[in-house]
């Protein structure tokens, strides 16, 4: 549907290298597979051969007597560059990827990467910095707590340039993500906000936990306001391949080898707390979202539901984010259609949150079949759009990128521009898409 400073120093410098506990690499940003969260995954297609379409294209030219100054004005239209969120602007808002894990190597400090953003897009996405290890404050919260006062500290430094960017421009972000398990500090869920302390009691992490959504959630209104559209509320709080078996919707007990602190000190009331908190301190009409990944695998699909069923009818829940780490033949397009069909009985908003559709291997067939695939989700989700009289209220596909290799030791190749900034196939395959449905 329609939706229309960088600060530097030796804290800023402390607060960020500290995103550790039980979080795991943020670097790359993009280095798993399909099972993985907030990675890409690649695998093989049929491949779409421009060589052959152009072949196809001259000699149906020629038989209609159109002239080879005419087919060369027709290449060069059909593959002009034009903003891609002015073609989806009667189904869905477009979203793109800040990427970076440091304030030093986030993309807000490329002017072309910023630039090609506005023109593209109108929604944005912070992929690491707005997790928690790089907003909590370890020291600031331990001196807290020797002057008598329980609640955490915050430390906006690492959201705080964006989001003046985004109040700037006039581009709005997706909040991401308020709970989760991973980068978050271990610290944060012990007594005395130490690194090997016992864990704290359900009821002193009730509280931090309030405090660090409610500092949060207020800061963003009040320093930006309207900026914020949306708030991830949990962030991958179901895994069928370890839950609580007395969960109603498979709440996670481990990632990994790693335990849910959020669980082992909570139990599984975490993830409605947290939507109750944000509720009750998101007052600027924000939306609330449970996001996570795998949403197309039937015994998720169905506990994700459960769940959202749940929150729907306590007022707790706007929305469901489904993450899109997806190969070029996996997930199959019955296998998405039959998630979004399911979360759409809900009556809630949908919003592909993470697209990433990555590559074995790049070469000029791998992107073509790159390409080929990114068109059909786009075609799928406009055909699953209520605007086109589908089932699904559909109101935002976050692309969770903008150019592969931004930056020196980025590996990854899901995204539509090149490192020099070109359109690859998979953009005019988007585009071409997208102009059919105008």
């Amino acid at each position: 549907m329609k939706i229309r400073k960088l600060l530097s120093g030796a804290l800023v410098i402390a607060l960020l290298s500290g995103c550790s506990g039980t979080a795991t690499t943020a670097g790359n940003e993009a280095s798993l597979t399909n099972t993985s969260t907030e990675g890409t995954s690649s695998s093989d297609n049929t491949s779409v051969n421009n060589a052959d379409s152009a072949s196809t294209q001259t000699e149906a030219n020629s038989s209609t007597g159109t002239s080879s100054d005419e087919d060369a004005r027709t290449t060069e239209v059909s593959q002009e560059v034009v903003p891609l969120k002015d073609l989806c602007t009667d189904y869905f808002s477009l979203g793109v990827g800040i990427n970076g894990s440091t304030l030093e190597n986030q993309t807000l400090n490329i002017p072309e990467y910023m630039e090609m953003c506005k023109t593209h897009f109108n929604s944005c996405t912070m992929t690491n910095l707005m997790k928690s290890c790089y907003i909590l404050d370890q020291f600031g919260s331990q001196d807290n707590l020797k002057n008598g006062n329980e609640e955490p500290v915050l430390n906006f430094a690492s959201i705080d340039p964006t989001l003046e960017w985004c109040k700037e421009n006039g581009m709005k972000m997706r909040g991401h993500t308020l709970v989760w398990h991973t980068q978050a500090p271990g610290w944060f869920f012990r007594e005395g906000y130490t690194d090997d302390g016992e864990y704290v009691d359900k009821d002193t992490m009730l509280l931090r936990m309030e405090s660090y959504i409610k500092q949060l959630v207020t800061h963003c209104q009040d320093e930006y306001p309207g900026v914020i559209y949306c708030w991830d509320v949990v962030n991958e709080a179901v895994e069928p391949d370890a839950y609580d078996p007395d969960s109603y919707f498979m709440c996670r007990t481990m990632c990994g080898q790693d335990p849910n602190p959020w669980y082992d000190t909570i139990g599984e009331d975490y993830v409605e707390m947290a939507f109750t908190y944000a509720r009750k301190y998101v007052t600027d009409g924000a939306k609330l979202f449970y996001n996570d990944y795998n949403t197309y695998q039937s015994p998720k699909t169905q506990a994700i539901y459960d769940l959202c069923s749940h929150l729907k009818e306590k007022g707790l829940i706007d929305g469901i984010g489904m993450q899109g780490y997806w190969g070029i033949d996996y997930p199959n397009d019955t296998m998405i259609k039959t998630a979004i069909t399911k979360f759409a009985e809900l009556d809630l908003e949908i919003q592909i949150t993470e697209l990433s559709i990555g590559v074995e291997t790049e070469t000029d067939e791998q992107f073509e079949k790159q390409a080929k695939r990114y068109g059909e989700v786009f075609k799928l989700l406009m055909d699953m759009d209520t605007q086109s009289g589908g089932p699904a209220n559909i109101t935002n596909v976050t692309l969770f990128g903008l150019v592969d290799h931004y930056r020196e030791g980025d590996t990854t190749n899901t995204r539509i521009f090149n490192k020099d900034y070109e359109p690859k196939p998979a953009y005019f395959a988007i585009k071409e898409t997208m102009e059919s449905y105008k």
